[in-house]
């Protein structure tokens, strides 16, 4: 029997990472084995994975850079998320990155892949005054730092993809979620107008990933970028009401009012779909929907994300 190779999931009990556990579990060819990595092992999440068959988890932290070494050794691929959102510092976010390319360099992974984004500032740039400059040096801190990170895999000999990602369709069970209006119906309010937002399921990066992780060496220094579908909200928000039977409408703000919510991060999240609006034909022509479901023929439309979580969607919509 041939042995497996090891993939070293980051971030295996988020939503990318977890997404990239559940594919290679479910992957039929079983040519993978998963390495789960958490700082918390003995956490619940931890506990989930462990019930899902997942054998080999690690406790490593990305702000521990010794952590790392025992994460990656043995280790023939792995798969590096950060999370801007649990401390909203790019400074720190590119500290994290620049620890993981160590360590897989000095453990000879022999295949990477980098969750990464746009940087914003080709499009916005610092003195372009549509949209705030944000932490001195950003205009979404969030994409130019993953962004200005790039440079590390490369710098340290890491054979790297870097995965383009896009707002996951997740994000409406949690921070960007729908609110009920004074009149009883679900309102979606972002400061996208009339343009197209550029989503995915989080169980679409996973499938993404290990199909590249599959091809071997034929996506080491390519960057792909990837979407499920590209939907102005208005559409987004008609497609809810016909899954869910309830009323749901879009609310447009202009940047400034969105920013102006006050809620935090919402400076951050503002620029975020202002970016998305302002340059959307240089993002959604990036993202190639033909190309990415010939790497991942599952891949779902949000009309079949919709039907896969209603249950959920109306549990967290009450």
């Amino acid at each position: 029997m041939t042995e497996k190779k090891i993939i070293t999931v980051i971030g295996a009990t988020g939503r990318q990472g977890g997404g990239l556990v559940r594919a290679i579990l479910a992957d039929q060819k079983e040519e993978f084995a998963v390495r789960a990595v958490t700082r918390h092992p003995d956490g619940e999440p931890a506990q989930e994975l462990k019930r899902l068959g997942v054998t080999d988890i690690v406790r490593a932290d990305m702000d521990d850079p010794p952590s790392l070494a025992p994460a990656f050794a043995h280790a023939y691929g792995a798969f590096f998320v950060t999370n801007f959102w649990e401390h909203m510092s790019a400074e720190r976010e590119k500290v994290q990155a620049l620890a993981l390319a160590r360590a897989a360099s000095h453990a000879g992974v022999q295949h990477a892949i980098w969750s990464t984004l746009e940087d914003t500032r080709a499009c916005v740039p610092l003195d372009d005054d549509r949209m705030p400059t944000l932490q001195e040096h950003y205009k979404v801190p969030h994409f130019d730092g993953k962004a200005e990170a790039d440079r590390y895999f490369i710098d340290e000999g890491v054979p790297t993809t870097f995965l383009r990602t896009t707002f996951y369709w997740e994000n409406l069970l949690s921070d960007f979620a729908p609110q009920r209006g004074e009149d009883g119906a679900l309102q979606l309010i972002y400061p996208m107008g009339d343009h197209r937002l550029s989503g995915i399921a989080v169980a679409d990066i996973g499938r993404t990933a290990l199909a590249v992780f599959r091809r071997g060496t034929d996506f080491i220094a390519a960057t792909l970028s990837i979407a499920g579908e590209h939907l102005k909200v208005a559409d987004m928000a008609a497609a809810i009401e016909e899954s869910l039977g309830d009323r749901v409408r879009y609310r447009p703000l202009t940047p400034d009012e969105f920013r102006a919510q006050g809620f935090p991060g919402a400076d951050e999240a503002g620029n975020m779909f202002q970016y998305y609006a302002d340059c959307e034909d240089h993002f959604v022509t990036a993202r190639d929907i033909d190309a990415v479901r010939e790497l991942n023929p599952a891949l779902q439309s949000f009309t079949t994300w919709l039907a896969e979580h209603q249950d959920r969607l109306r549990t967290a919509w009450p």
